[in-house]
């Protein structure tokens, strides 16, 4: 019988081989692979963005979890796709122009991915024109802009009004990063703010309508 509680364990633990041990066998005894994202993988990732969120783990133990999460997603990405499973949403993500931090970004990304979101990351320094031509190229549901520096947070709103401009319809922004607040979203009108990581998860299953998991 699959393990797919243990593959959640394992994954929580930051165990890389023993998740990928364990989606092999999976595997082997015939689980879809969609309930092995689900009811492993994803299941897994979960707990640990709650931990994230409540201060229970910190950035290290989340990148270690997302090492493991993203070793057995290896193994199941090619099986997702021949059996057809999408994921819940297109995400692109990026640093705006001018700004070269990325470890809150990338910890977006591993979260993201982890619950079930394609995640196409374009970097840091990222143009206006980059992300709204990604966004159509991807058929993206949402765009996320993260910034580090209080100088380059004005970036984020020519990059909503760029998206606007564009007429993309049904695409949702959202912003994050340190100096950036729920009052500048508003201002800027992009569509939500996370304040970190698991949040970020949270808000943009809301922005596509797909709700909590």
């Amino acid at each position: 019988m699959a393990d797919l509680e243990g593959m959640a364990v394992a994954l929580i633990r930051g165990k890389r081989d023993e998740v990928v041990s364990k989606v092999q066998e999976a595997i082997a005894e015939g689980v879809p692979p969609a309930t092995i994202l689900n009811e492993g993988l994803i299941a897994g990732m979960s707990v640990v963005g709650e931990r994230f969120r409540r201060n229970i783990v910190f950035v290290p133990e989340v990148l270690i979890a997302a090492r493991a999460m993203n070793a057995g997603m290896a193994i199941l990405e090619p099986l997702l796709a021949k059996t057809g499973v999408k994921p819940l949403a297109t995400v692109v993500l990026g640093t705006v122009k001018g700004d070269l931090h990325d470890i809150g970004k990338n910890l977006v990304g591993m979260m993201l991915k982890g619950g079930g979101f394609e995640v196409v990351d374009l970097g840091t320094d990222v143009t206006a024109e980059k992300f709204v031509a990604t966004a159509k190229e991807r058929n993206a549901r949402i765009v996320g802009l993260s910034a580090l520096l209080t100088t380059t947070m004005p970036y984020m709103a020519k990059v909503v009004e760029a998206i606007n401009a564009a007429g993309l319809k049904g695409v949702k922004t959202m912003v994050g990063g340190a100096p950036v607040t729920q009052k500048f979203t508003e201002e800027i009108h992009a569509d939500g703010y996370a304040p970190d990581a698991a949040s970020a998860v949270d808000l943009a299953r809301e922005l596509c309508g797909a709700g909590a998991r």
